[in-house]
């Protein structure tokens, strides 16, 4: 996770963001600036909260109490470039380490998972996978680069770590064979937001007669138009949905 420094939020962005959360009717406390500046650049303070409201839901939920959680929060702070690669490959490498899946994106709770099988939903993650640095500027591309470092780092016997699973060579070889890209059938194989919450989705004539059609149930105050799904010829979705494929 990359934090913005506390500088980088104005008084106006604390404020936006407050009422954004809280609503306007909220009144907003004198001298509260400071300390939601912090908040807001603070990486404990993110963690402290997720895990005091799960725990909370949690405990609620299944009728418990006691603590939720293992141990305590753990923070690294990791340079930019091959540093970073090295470290978010670590990562999702972890379910193939633990044999709960053969391919890392086949974990649906890890980066590649979470890219692959909702196409970054809500752009909830980076999608510079370290390579930024290197001036990788397409997202298609820095996927596709970073899935090839994933699987060749993920296909290496180490003996010395004893009897961990690795990436099998057929799986290697079949991804090198075609250039780590995804396909047209990986659509299917993963879920697609496209096929649950693309409003209208078929051809560019479908959906255009479609959204005249219905044009008085959507609140927009701008014409809609068909935008295409890449990796789907031929097939049209009303709305633009996050996208790596």
């Amino acid at each position: 996770m990359r934090v913005i420094p506390e500088h980088k939020f104005s008084d106006d962005d604390i404020l936006k963001r407050y009422a954004n959360f809280y609503g306007d009717e909220r009144i907003f406390a004198d001298g509260l600036v400071p300390s939601l500046r912090m908040k807001l650049s603070s990486l404990s303070e993110f963690m402290r909260e997720i895990k005091v409201n799960f725990a909370r839901f949690y405990n609620r939920r299944h009728h418990r109490r006691g603590y939720f959680w293992g141990d305590r929060f753990k923070s690294v702070i990791v340079e930019n470039g091959e540093t970073l690669i090295n470290c978010l490959a670590y990562i999702d490498l972890n379910p193939l380490r633990a044999a709960i899946v053969d391919r890392p994106e086949d974990y649906r709770w890890n980066s590649l998972g979470y890219h692959l099988q909702t196409n970054n939903r809500d752009n909830f993650l980076s999608t510079d996978f370290g390579l930024k640095e290197f001036n990788v500027k397409s997202k298609k591309e820095r996927i596709r680069r970073y899935r090839r470092y994933v699987y060749e780092a993920g296909s290496l016997n180490q003996p010395e770590k004893g009897s961990v699973k690795v990436i099998e060579d057929k799986v290697l070889q079949k991804e090198r064979n075609r250039k780590f890209e995804l396909s047209k059938s990986d659509r299917f194989k993963y879920r697609t937001r496209y096929f649950t919450d693309s409003g209208i989705i078929g051809s560019k004539e479908f959906v255009s007669a479609n959204y005249q059609r219905f044009k008085h149930l959507f609140y927009s105050m701008h014409e809609k138009k068909p935008k295409p799904i890449k990796g789907l010829n031929g097939i049209y979705s009303l709305k633009r949905l996050s996208e790596v494929i």
